[in-house]
């Protein structure tokens, strides 16, 4: 059973548990440009994970998301090839805060600091 007390929380900020649609463009750890799509896992204000990503990618690469209308442009921090699969999840940290930078309020989200999950979808970007 892991430990949720601050002393080995180290995270900054809550996390929100969200599935969203995203178009990702950078250069793969071969040095070789790609784009393909993906999905969030979860997201800050300041950062995503990221899961379905068949490129290998190294940090720190920087790596533009596109999500609506919106395009982010991210650091790599870390990169973890999923056991028996050919898919990536990343963890990406955001070169520029935004107030909204997913079109969500994130910001408010007292709920995740008590540990609570939410969830959003949509099938546009």
């Amino acid at each position: 059973m892991a430990s949720s007390s601050p002393k080995n929380n180290r995270r900054r900020q809550s996390r929100m548990q969200a599935v969203l649609p995203v178009r990702v463009r950078g250069t793969d750890a071969s040095g070789q440009p790609f784009e393909a799509l993906a999905h969030t896992l979860d997201l800050t204000t300041s950062g995503t994970r990221l899961g379905a990503l068949r490129q290998e990618v190294q940090a720190p690469a920087t790596l533009s998301v596109f999500y609506r209308q919106r395009k982010r442009d991210f650091t790599v921090v870390w990169s973890k090839r999923l056991e028996g699969s050919r898919e990536f999840q990343i963890g990406l940290q955001a070169i520029a805060p935004e107030k909204e930078p997913w079109g969500l309020n994130l910001c408010n989200s007292s709920s995740d600091a008590q540990g609570e999950t939410r969830s959003a979808t949509s099938g546009a970007f």
